[in-house]
């Protein structure tokens, strides 16, 4: 017997009208092959290979475990480590063994090695500057006896008082003059504004803590510093050591002489072996500690030639997360709805079939179990059954029916007394096929109408949930979980630009779909206000 198909004329006008809408049907293929390629993820990204060839024997990992103990013999029945063994002699050019993996060797859960991670022959040196100093000792009335230093905060041409170049406040007084009397004081400390002159701006005067002597002192030592806020900022110079350039945006480099420039190069090439002690170099009249350092691995890190989209904080490949993620969202996504919409239409088609006191207490129930707050029930039962998907899948379903379920019940009150109903009721049907094979079919409309806006929001809410702690258990890949690292890391700005753009691009696509579905049952597609 030949089974036929045939479209319903008024589906088939709807889908045609789907069709024409490009935007619409290019997202649906579009979504349909990102969640494709997220199903073959396995295959795709993994650490664990496709393929082992050892001693005669194929094995396939991917599909089917296979103990350590085959390959090094050592009677342990744990996972091998494919990497390390691929690297060993066993799987040496020539011997015969071979292992494949999949086109991207990295697993969602795998910690990458540091020293796989291709590092650029690059020295950084870092130019900090170092704060300037003075010392001064001051007589009773504030002359300076001696001092050390102190041109840039007195001028050169400093008169021998203090008082010339800087305000000596009421509090600096009292505190100089209690050590002069050979009392026990306290540290001092206090910015002071200068007077018009050579002097600097601003200045930090220090005083440290004095205690009585067998004599009063004749000086007292002054500490004059540069405030942290009047410290210029430092910069650092790259130096490419393959290609010999170097990359310095604050030109500090072209501010030095061939011989500190020499110094530092001796610097660099001490840099690409190991640590290098700092050393201190005059640029512009200002003093700048110089340390030269490697460029570092450490998590989270950068994209690079062998980690398209960068590595998290866990170090773990953020574009294989992210792939994995996509199944992740698309999946519950899916099964969120599906469910959603089951329950709903159960529990909308009892309430308008039947109507009266079935209505009346259906409704009364929903009404209650819609204040029922979702987040408190969700840790409550976390926290008691431990976080899962399955879990999270249930609970959300069974707060998720109750908006489909008011359009069926309007659907079915609607369609219940039409005549085609009233003739089927006619035949002697039991109420069951009366509900689900006539009345259904023909109260799908808002069903399919909500189904890629309700995979869109479901989407966004289970990131939204794994951004707030409360969705799916770690390690499981989840955008909301990297967007929730990216807030840690702010600087990385590779883990906010692309699981933001994955969520943004597969929520678009889902509104695109869900517009031209609602378009195509608009039954007045070409109305229009006037």
């Amino acid at each position: 017997m030949r089974f036929h198909f045939q479209w319903n004329p008024v589906t088939a006008k709807r889908w045609r009208r789907f069709r024409k809408m490009r935007r619409a049907w290019w997202s649906l293929w579009l979504l349909a092959g990102l969640y494709g390629v997220s199903l073959l993820a396995d295959v795709l990204c993994n650490n664990t290979p496709l393929v082992v060839r050892y001693e005669g024997h194929t094995h396939l990992p991917l599909f089917r475990f296979v103990p350590e103990d085959v390959f090094v013999h050592n009677g342990r029945a744990t996972r091998p480590d494919y990497k390390a063994l691929a690297a060993s002699p066993a799987f040496s050019p020539g011997t015969g063994n071979r292992i494949i993996f999949p086109p991207i060797p990295f697993g969602p859960h795998e910690t990458i090695d540091p020293a796989t991670i291709p590092l650029p022959h690059e020295v950084v040196l870092r130019f900090r500057p170092v704060p300037r100093t003075a010392t001064i000792n001051v007589t009773p009335d504030f002359t300076i006896a001696r001092a050390a230093n102190a041109v840039f905060f007195l001028g050169h041409d400093a008169d021998v008082s203090l008082t010339n170049a800087w305000p000596v406040t009421a509090e600096l007084r009292q505190a100089v003059a209690c050590r002069f009397r050979n009392e026990a004081a306290p540290s001092f400390r206090q910015i002071l504004d200068r007077r018009p002159g050579p002097a600097p701006q601003r200045a930090e005067v220090t005083l440290s803590e004095f205690e009585p002597r067998e004599s009063p002192p004749t000086t007292v030592r002054i500490t004059l510093g540069e405030p942290a806020d009047s410290v210029p900022g430092g910069g650092t110079a790259t130096f490419d050591v393959s290609r010999h350039a170097v990359r310095d945006p604050a030109d500090f480099w072209g501010s030095l002489d061939a011989a500190t420039r020499s110094s530092l190069l001796g610097m660099v090439d001490a840099g690409m072996a190991g640590p290098v002690d700092p050393r201190v170099v005059d640029i512009k009249g200002r003093s700048f500690s110089v340390d030269a350092a490697r460029p570092e691995v450490s998590w989270p890190f950068r994209p690079g030639p062998s980690h398209w989209l960068g590595i998290d904080n866990a170090g773990r490949d953020v574009f294989v997360r992210l792939l994995y993620g996509l199944r992740t969202s698309l999946t519950f996504g899916l099964l969120l709805v599906i469910l959603s919409m089951v329950l709903g239409i159960m529990a909308g088609a009892a309430q308008g079939y039947y109507g009266g006191r079935v209505d009346l207490a259906g409704q009364r129930f929903t009404e209650i179990w819609s204040a029922i707050p979702f987040l408190y029930v969700m840790i409550l039962l976390g926290s008691v059954y431990g976080r899962g998907f399955i879990l999270l899948l249930i609970l959300y379903a069974i707060f998720n029916w109750i908006g489909i379920s008011y359009y069926i019940r309007a659907e079915f009150y609607r369609l219940r007394h039409l005549p085609f109903v009233e003739a089927a009721r006619t035949t002697g049907l039991p109420d069951r096929l009366l509900m689900f094979r006539h009345i259904l079919p023909n109260a799908l409309v808002p069903v399919i109408t909500f189904f890629p806006f309700s995979l869109v929001g479901a989407i966004g809410s289970l990131a939204a949930l794994d951004y707030l702690g409360f969705g799916l258990p770690p390690p499981t890949p989840s955008w909301g979980e990297m967007l929730q690292q990216a807030q840690q890391f702010r600087w990385a700005w590779w883990l906010i630009l692309y699981p933001s753009l994955a969520l943004f691009v597969v929520m678009l696509l889902g509104v695109f779909v869900g517009e031209g579905v609602r378009n195509a049952y608009d039954p007045r597609p070409e109305s229009r206000l006037e």
